[in-house]
């Protein structure tokens, strides 16, 4: 024990012979299971499920023969399920914000809110041209215009949601054809409808409806389209009249050619837009089909041509305008069906509201976003209700403050109007909570329920008006209030589910 290892010859003193390694037992032996962890560490922290464990490693070639001859497992399910309870999650942070595919522009959504107001000073222009004796306390001539453009606010709403479902599709030449016959065909009728309406109105009421309806439908079309900053610019030499006008009022000449000029230029506008649906397709014969549930366009081929959109999913689109169109048009003659003095009547209500359509559409557009945020933020089903409700709560308060301060604004600068308050102020506010939440569940594909619930509230208006019941701003109050609870409680129940964020 005490002597010296011996050194073979020829060693340096300092070497130390090589003592053979043992082989270590099996019980020894790393767990080949850890050592995969290890290597696969990165991977399975992020993993959410055992699955995308096992996604991977059959991937990788390991048959389950392999994986009980390496692992002792039995598949691998079994060895993912293994590898997922031996690693901590630790989820990757994302780099940067979440994209949001429903950003909108706000700047794009006020000017739409501002093409929706701006024809209205059309009415300026064509005053002494309504002439006749008035119906129902109305205005001379204001029965055939209202009538006209209800028709046309109801045709148009049904033509745009075609239009847009063929869009949809991807059939940009069907969606076309269906404006290229059907803007022609709202124009008809609404002037049809307005003749029917005009009694003793003069002929000249008559024919400043039937432009009123031309105007509706190449608007539809512009809008439709997406030409919104072309729309803007044919409005603008009418709008420049009509501000001029209450100023110092135009000459009657001036002022119909004005109103001819900007007429003109919507019509040129729209018919250019839809000209390449007749002169590259088989003309009014295509657009019939395109509109109506014939079949699909032929500018695609055969296998990828899509079946054609049902015409009757238009028709709740079509009936929420004109249930709309009807609250709308009681709020603007709130006063003359009060029976207070016509020149008193609050046509400021309705440029409040259709101005606070351009924020509105925003505001939707932000609900969306907001929505799909909650998505990913949420881990229950209660805190996404909870971030949904929250933000619908957000954007209505916003809405609602946007209209406020135009129906507060829009009186400071019209004639001799005065300024909302009381009954008449709540009642628009509350007017405004139907619109918005009407819109919002016509948005997530809830139409049957939005227009249930207005076209329920315009007819009660109208049968609360007919029978004379109850004060005129006390029962449209009533009515307002009564159609935003059952919607407010609509998209409380239905968009606080996760699937209708889809």
């Amino acid at each position: 024990m005490s002597d010296s290892v011996r050194i073979p010859p020829g060693s340096r003193p300092d070497t130390v012979p090589r003592v053979p390694r043992q082989r270590a037992p099996s019980w020894a032996r790393p767990d080949p299971v850890d050592e995969l962890a290890v290597t696969m560490e990165e991977f399975i922290a992020a993993a959410v499920h055992p699955d995308e464990i096992a996604a991977l490693l059959e991937s990788d070639g390991l048959s389950d023969d392999q994986i009980r001859e390496r692992y002792g497992v039995k598949n691998s399910f079994a060895l993912a399920e293994t590898l997922y309870d031996r690693v901590e999650r630790r989820y990757p942070d994302p780099g940067g914000p979440a994209p949001d595919p429903w950003r909108a522009d706000l700047l794009g959504c006020l000017l739409r809110g501002v093409v929706f107001a701006l024809p209205g000073l059309a009415y300026v222009l064509g005053a002494p041209l309504f002439t006749g004796p008035g119906d129902f306390g109305l205005p001379a001539g204001t029965v055939p215009l209202l009538a006209g453009a209800l028709c046309g606010w109801t045709w148009n709403q049904g033509l745009a949601h075609r239009a847009y479902a063929w869009l949809g599709l991807g059939d940009r030449p069907a969606a076309g054809r269906a404006l290229l016959l059907g803007a022609p065909a709202g124009a008809l009728l609404g002037s049809l409808v307005a003749l029917a309406c005009a009694g003793g109105a003069g002929p000249a009421v008559v024919v400043f409806a039937a432009g009123q309806s031309c105007y509706l439908a190449a608007a539809t079309v512009l809008l439709v389209t997406g030409r919104e900053r072309l729309l803007l610019a044919a409005l603008a030499p009418m709008a420049t009249g009509a501000v001029l006008s209450l100023v110092d009022p135009l000459p009657q000449t001036a002022s119909l050619a004005l109103l001819l000029v900007s007429l003109t230029a919507v019509t040129a506008l729209g018919l250019r837009e839809v000209a390449p649906a007749l002169k590259d397709g088989p003309g009014w014969t295509a657009g019939l089909v395109a509109l109506l549930p014939l079949g699909a366009s032929g500018a695609l081929p055969a296998p990828c041509r899509p079946s054609a959109p049902r015409l009757l999913g238009s028709l709740p689109y079509a009936l929420f305008g004109l249930a709309t169109g009807v609250l709308v048009l009681y709020a603007a003659l709130g006063d003359v069906l009060a029976g207070e003095a016509a020149g008193a009547i609050a046509a400021p209500a309705a440029v409040a509201l259709t101005l606070s359509m351009g924020p509105a559409e925003w505001l939707l557009y932000r609900f969306r976003g907001g929505g799909l945020a909650g998505l990913r933020s949420s881990s229950t089903v209660r805190d996404f209700r909870r971030i949904t409700v929250l933000t619908a709560a957000r954007c209505l308060a916003a809405y609602l403050a946007v209209l406020l301060a135009s129906a507060l604004a829009v009186p400071a600068l019209w004639p001799h109007a005065p300024v909302p308050g009381g009954a008449r102020l709540t009642g628009l506010l509350l007017l405004g909570v139907v619109l918005w939440t009407g819109l919002l569940l016509q948005s997530f594909g809830a139409v049957t329920a939005a227009t249930t619930v207005c076209c329920a509230a315009a007819l009660a208006q109208t049968l609360l008006l007919v029978t004379r019941t109850g004060d005129p701003h006390l029962t449209a109050t009533a009515v307002y209030g009564t159609a935003a609870a059952v919607q407010t409680a609509l998209v409380c129940a239905l968009l606080g589910r996760a699937t209708a964020h889809r």
